[in-house]
């Protein structure tokens, strides 16, 4: 069984800063890659973003619309995932999602997920 955690969200105004976490636990892959997805609201699973991956070795893709805002990282270590979140707009507003998978393939909703963690930006 394989579990992931997310941590973190909440509400910041326009601007602002957040960190999320996500712990994998469990009987996960060797060198497994992990991303961060959003569901914005209104939108529905199979509509859900792909905001951010990190290989194993710390190779990492941004979606255009966070790149230079937003930071993906890992702690192999302590199988911790992180969303470093800056100059947050209110179109960040979704729920974030943590994904682990075997394979540095992202063109499916596959692999293993969190329950998510809601993101509120608004003044």
């Amino acid at each position: 069984q394989v579990q992931l955690v997310e941590s973190g969200g909440g509400l910041v105004q326009p601007g602002g800063s957040l960190r999320l976490s996500c712990v994998v636990s469990g009987r996960i892959f060797m060198n497994y890659a992990a991303g961060w997805y959003r569901q914005a609201p209104g939108k529905q699973r199979d509509q859900r973003e792909l905001v951010a991956t990190v290989t194993w070795q710390g190779n990492t893709v941004y979606a255009d619309s966070v790149k230079g805002r937003f930071t993906i990282s890992r702690d192999n270590a302590e199988n911790t995932i992180f969303l470093q979140m800056g100059s947050l707009k209110t179109e960040d507003t979704a729920v974030y999602f943590c994904n682990a998978r075997k394979t540095d393939s992202w063109n499916a909703l596959a692999g293993y997920w969190g329950q998510g963690t809601q993101v509120t930006v608004s003044s």
